[in-house]
């Protein structure tokens, strides 16, 4: 769970890890603001996707995915702001705005109830769904080679509700599209060690990071205390409460008040679909494009320095996915020697698995640790949540075969993607890649 701010006192309320949340159909422009909480869209149309060369054919196909859209993962945000809500309201001291936002948020906390908190939503499982019926039509001859070979179709986990629920639907989907496939397809299975990393025995030094390091914490800490967070913060709670009421705030409290404004204002194009007639909360009448921008970069600099490419000259944020881009060798080797009885192998798991492997693979995006000097702003580093592991996210490789050569190509949320410059195409400005080449750019030869 995210801590945009340290923990804080609200009265007798505790802020404690609050997770920066959500976007849906919003304007690029203003998507950054939702975070890693931005809802899915794939990147790339399903028309516009480069050939193979002549003679290769799909083989084998293998992916890594975040949950879909979900719910709050508790109800402290909700918490934490009607009980100042209740305080304003008894003293007058609600704005307009502020007199419809309690309703509002107590209707919203009551849809992610009824979901179940951390559970997906309807358009988390309608982005799973669509995103598995694309596969399958990108790949219509894989897939009915799949059936007719009675090759396998492994399906794993990281065991945590949402991800099974995700792996479920992303199979159905494709049993949906090929019904052919449905006795193929083997029954959801839990690796932890795996899917699961950053709390499994692999994540052990990465754990001690995060609770330990002082420069970690100094430099999360020197983000957060800016003047412009102060006033974002009392911009954000002028809009529902009278300045008077505000006056009477703390400076610590206003923060943790206006983060609570926040991640339920993020949170809510995830649960669209249980909206009042799937029209949407509207949760952004709360807080200006300005301050939620504000709190979202703030999220992004903590998911940044927490899982994503950090501290220039370290790799602890990021070498324990080394597991599971072992894991994407392992099985499109086995296939070329022969070994594998598998036609798709499909993963999901979460955004602190997501982040890191992109951080190791230097994906768009992950590729800039920065210095403590010059620590991470939007200005100088193109690392966003939006983009980077977006709720639904997914890293694909598709595997093609001519006469024993084996070519890869990378889907990152469904575009076709580059891996790092050290790797070479088999030609300029193609992302089709020999498996050997790989292979050396990834040190594995």
């Amino acid at each position: 769970m995210k801590r945009v701010t340290p923990a804080l006192a609200l009265g007798a309320l505790v802020l404690t890890a609050l997770p920066a949340h959500a976007a849906g159909n919003q304007h690029l422009a203003h998507r950054d603001s939702y975070g890693t909480k931005a809802t899915y869209a794939p990147a790339r149309s399903a028309h516009s996707y480069a050939r193979p060369p002549a003679g290769f054919t799909p083989v084998f196909t293998e992916n890594v995915s975040r949950h879909g859209s979900r719910s709050a993962t508790d109800s402290e945000d909700g918490d934490l702001i009607l009980a100042l809500w209740d305080k304003a309201e008894a003293a007058g001291g609600l704005t307009g705005k502020g007199e419809e936002f309690g309703p509002r948020v107590r209707a919203l906390q009551a849809a992610m109830a009824k979901v179940g908190y951390g559970n997906l939503s309807g358009r988390g499982k309608e982005e799973i769904h669509d995103t598995a019926v694309r596969a399958a039509e990108r790949l219509p001859s894989l897939f009915s080679k799949i059936a007719a070979d009675g090759e396998k179709i492994d399906v794993v986990s990281s065991g945590q509700g949402r991800a099974v629920d995700s792996a479920n639907i992303y199979a159905s989907g494709l049993t949906d599209t090929d019904p052919a496939l449905k006795p193929l397809v083997g029954a959801t299975r839990t690796d932890k060690d795996l899917l699961y990393f950053h709390k499994a025995a692999g994540g052990a030094a990465y754990r001690d990071y995060i609770a330990n390091d002082q420069r970690l914490a100094s430099t999360l800490a020197s983000i957060t205390d800016q003047p412009k967070t102060h006033q974002a913060a009392t911009s954000v709670l002028r809009r529902l409460f009278k300045t008077d009421f505000v006056a009477g705030i703390g400076a610590s409290d206003r923060i943790a008040a206006a983060t609570a404004v926040y991640n339920l204002y993020a949170i809510a194009p995830a649960m669209s679909e249980e909206s009042p007639d799937g029209r949407g909360w509207g949760m952004e009448r709360y807080i200006s494009r300005s301050d939620a921008a504000w709190f979202g970069y703030l999220g992004d600099a903590e998911d940044f320095y927490e899982k994503g490419p950090g501290f220039a000259g370290s790799d602890i944020t990021y070498k324990m996915a080394d597991v599971l881009l072992d894991d994407f060798f392992r099985q499109v080797e086995a296939k070329k020697a022969g070994t594998s009885t598998l036609g798709a192998e499909l993963r999901f798991t979460h955004a602190e698995e997501i982040i890191p492997l992109a951080a190791l693979m230097g994906l768009p995006g992950s590729t800039r640790g920065v210095t403590e000097a010059e620590p991470y702003t939007y200005a100088d580093n193109p690392w966003r949540g939006a983009s980077v592991a977006p709720l639904g996210s997914n890293i694909q490789w598709d595997v093609y075969e001519k006469n024993g050569r084996y070519l890869v190509r990378m889907l990152y949320n469904e575009k076709e993607t580059a891996f790092k410059a050290a790797c070479h195409p088999i030609e300029k400005g193609s992302k089709f890649y020999d498996l050997d080449e790989l292979e050396r750019c990834f040190g594995r030869a």
